[in-house]
């Protein structure tokens, strides 16, 4: 998403923008989420949920959010719903779909096509500024068994496939440093082999329903979260044993709801899929695999997205922002994406 942001604000600006993008089609991990672009309420809940955050970037973020998804909107990104369902957050859901081919239009906008396909970066442009978007790690076993867990080899990836740490690679050659949290990912606890997931089913089969259940690991050592994102645990399930951690809910608690789905949906659905399910009298128990969708360390740069010198970095590739908790990824591909280009073209406001 921040790539296409990012060129379509380049675009907007006057400039004849270039996205390589490394897949087959455009849009990156962003075709794989929920379209909900979103904001803490209040920047006070925000520190308070990533509290080892840099500030700076935060205020960045929730200053200018609600403007630029307005922005979005101009272009003609398809809502599919106002609001988040959670009291702490607003936002917009976009439909991804929609949301990509606007985005696409916008950097195409001339006639003069924006984006190549099946065209991976491999070095950084030497004739003018370049803008890193590439996704971050969350892709690639072997950065995150450097940077996140021991157990990358049996971690679920609900990241696309092309992110794969080729910005970060590219930025600390140029001279960049990584950010604070670069062992921290978004992640979600997902139904565990056997079962089958496909794409489209990422989202629809996260088992977000932890704060109502007794968590162990492989050997039996319980974690109790205490996040409303549930995040931790997914985090914390990353770097167990073979990346497994088991829901044991009690039947009373079933039908608990999580937003728009309850336990037992959520539950049923993992079955469905496959998954080692057990019913035991007044318990049911869910082996679930940690899912990586994306890192939140990453590259470091500071307010105009700017990394070292005429290379700017945004999207999942740029860290710091939500480190030592949970905000939106698209959100800051959404801020940052548009501050990279206008920074890249000298303004700097």
């Amino acid at each position: 998403m921040a790539g296409l942001v990012a060129a379509a604000e380049a675009r907007r600006l006057g400039a004849e923008p270039l996205v390589l993008e490394k897949l087959g089609e455009p849009g990156g991990s962003m075709r794989l989420s929920s379209g909900v672009v979103w904001r803490h309420r209040e920047f006070a809940q925000f520190r308070a949920d990533c509290p080892a955050g840099d500030e700076q970037l935060q205020t960045r973020l929730f200053e200018r959010l609600d403007g630029d998804l307005r922005w979005l909107e101009t272009l003609g990104a398809t809502v599919t719903e106002r609001g988040t369902g959670n009291p702490l957050t607003t936002g917009v859901r976009f439909d991804p779909e929609g949301l990509t081919a606007a985005l696409v239009a916008a950097a195409n906008a001339t006639g003069r096509a924006a984006v190549r396909c099946d065209a991976a970066l491999t070095e950084l442009p030497d004739d003018g500024p370049a803008v890193l978007a590439t996704g971050g790690f969350g892709a690639s076993r072997e950065l995150l068994r450097e940077h996140v867990t021991a157990e990358a080899d049996h971690v679920f990836l609900r990241a696309a496939p092309g992110s794969t740490g080729d910005g970060l690679r590219l930025g600390l050659a140029a001279g960049g440093r990584v950010s604070r949290g670069i062992d921290e990912v978004y992640a979600r606890l997902m139904p565990a082999p056997p079962a089958q997931v496909e794409p489209a089913d990422l989202v629809r089969l996260s088992q977000l329903y932890a704060r109502y259940a007794e968590v162990t690991n492989e050997s039996g050592d319980g974690y109790s979260t205490h996040t409303w994102s549930e995040i931790d645990v997914a985090q914390w399930a990353a770097r167990q044993t073979r990346a497994r951690a088991w829901l044991r809910v009690p039947r009373g608690q079933l039908a608990e709801r999580v937003r728009e789905r309850s336990v037992e949906e959520m539950v049923d659905a993992a079955e469905a899929a496959g998954a080692p399910v057990r019913r035991d009298g007044d318990d049911v128990t869910v082996e679930t695999v940690a899912g990586i969708t994306t890192t939140l360390g990453g590259l470091a740069i500071d307010t105009h997205a700017e990394m070292v010198r005429g290379v700017f970095c945004c999207g999942a590739d740029a860290g710091g922002i939500a480190t030592g908790g949970y905000a939106s990824g698209l959100a800051a591909a959404l801020v940052f994406g548009r501050i990279a280009a206008r920074a890249a073209l000298g303004e700097r406001p």
